[in-house]
């Protein structure tokens, strides 16, 4: 009954005065992608009248943003985008997603822009392929500005120039609709105003309305925190050192069950982020030479070429303009310090266990000081190291004389008097 009554209103132009909220602050990615366009089908499915998509983002992946577009322009709902809460920003990939609103709204203290594309692994792009790119952003950010009747020239300028503008500057020149600093403000402001979507003029009627938030489920949650670059680098990290210690102390169990766990949800990670695969191999080589450090005497010498690989690696992983996209400096030197102690640690165990006297089997009797429990010469016995042995000696040992091992043949102690 409520979708007949829905249908009804579209039809005679009026929409449904419920509303769909959709948040997302960080990187725009995959699971930020899923996210809302599961929203926008959720909210068209249930004949919500607005979805209002809130975001705060440094930028993200083309290939997700261009999901997010896609969705919106062909959403039988309106949508619209605002740049929540104060001090957000919708830079990049979210200038795009702003541009292709159905109604743009910025909050006070909020800016937008600096679109211009870089490469899959946020790397500047050549001249020849730079260019081409440029272009088809450019062309993307035109007609969206184009069919939303928004500034084409400035939000061309975005992309090319990498223009940001605040809030106050993309009202006056165009480039949003409004300003709301409020969920209520904004479905005040967007009250009666008329849409075209799908080639139909359609009115707003939302404020008064129901809103519904639709959160971010709790496996979206956690997939979204560990595409973070930082995270999956930790993450990354920890495994390789869990691996590590496997190796170098077998049967330490612990340290491999959570250092695989800890690779596998790096690897996931490292899939919905543009990795550059140079870096990778860079930090796999890194760990090879750390682990040879221990099987090699190499004099420090693989030890300085691993963390040499590790920290260039790790530089190279993601490298990105885009802030949110890069991994943290502070990170980086953090834990290739905290790798460099890890191995010297284990490395200095490793050589003081060498070093360490054997005091068990063939290698632990030699040297060790006993007493002659009978005369010895072809043959005796002798008590040593707690136990009673079969003993003989080169040169005729008294009862009750102090002996040392000097060697151990079979299942007989060669000793000598003290």
């Amino acid at each position: 009954m409520m979708r007949l009554w829905v249908g009804l209103l579209a039809l005679m132009g009026v929409l449904s005065a419920d509303t769909v909220v959709l948040e997302v602050d960080g990187i725009i990615h995959p699971v930020t992608a899923s996210y809302v366009t599961n929203g926008i089908q959720k909210a068209g499915s249930e004949g919500a009248g607005l979805i209002v998509l809130r975001i705060n983002t440094p930028g993200g992946l083309m290939t997700s943003m261009r999901e997010i577009i896609t969705a919106m322009l062909n959403s039988p709902v309106p949508v619209a985008v605002q740049v929540w809460p104060e001090g957000a920003q919708a830079a990049s990939a979210g200038f795009f997603i702003l541009m292709a609103a159905d109604l743009a709204v910025m909050a006070p203290g909020t800016n937008t822009g600096a679109a211009h594309p870089v490469g899959g692994q946020g790397e500047d792009l050549g001249k020849h392929m730079g260019k081409k790119v440029e272009e088809d952003a450019s062309a993307q950010i035109r007609t969206l500005a184009e069919r939303r009747g928004r500034n084409i020239e400035l939000a061309e300028k975005a992309v090319k120039e990498s223009l940001s503008f605040t809030e106050t500057e993309a009202l006056d020149h165009g480039l949003i609709d409004f300003t709301a600093s409020s969920l209520d403000e904004l479905l005040a402001k967007a009250d009666g105003r008329t849409l075209d979507k799908g080639g139909q003029t359609l009115t707003l009627a939302v404020k008064g309305g129901t809103a519904t938030r639709i959160p971010m489920g709790f496996a979206q949650r956690l997939l979204s925190v560990l595409a973070h670059p930082n995270i999956a680098y930790f993450l990354m990290i920890f495994g390789f050192l869990g691996i590590y210690v496997e190796i170098t102390h077998p049967g330490s169990v612990a340290p491999g069950v959570i250092g695989a766990l800890c690779l596998l949800l790096a690897f996931y990670s490292l899939s919905v982020l543009p990795v550059n695969y140079a870096g990778l191999a860079l930090i796999l080589l890194g760990v090879i030479l750390l682990i040879l450090e221990v099987k090699i005497t190499s004099y420090g010498t693989l030890t300085i070429g691993g963390l040499a690989a590790f920290v260039i690696g790790s530089l190279m992983l993601i490298d990105s303009p885009v802030p949110a996209l890069r991994i943290s400096m502070s990170l980086i030197l953090t834990l290739t310090l905290f790798t460099a102690a890890v191995v010297a640690f284990l490395t200095s165990r490793v050589v003081a266990a060498h070093k360490t006297k054997v005091v068990t089997g063939r290698e632990g009797l030699v040297g060790e000081e006993g007493e002659a429990r009978s005369a010895i010469h072809a043959t005796g016995k002798v008590f040593v190291h707690g136990e009673w042995w079969e003993a003989w000696s080169e040169e005729p040992i008294p009862e009750g004389s102090r002996v040392i091992v000097t060697a151990m043949e079979g299942m007989k102690l060669k000793v000598q008097q003290r």
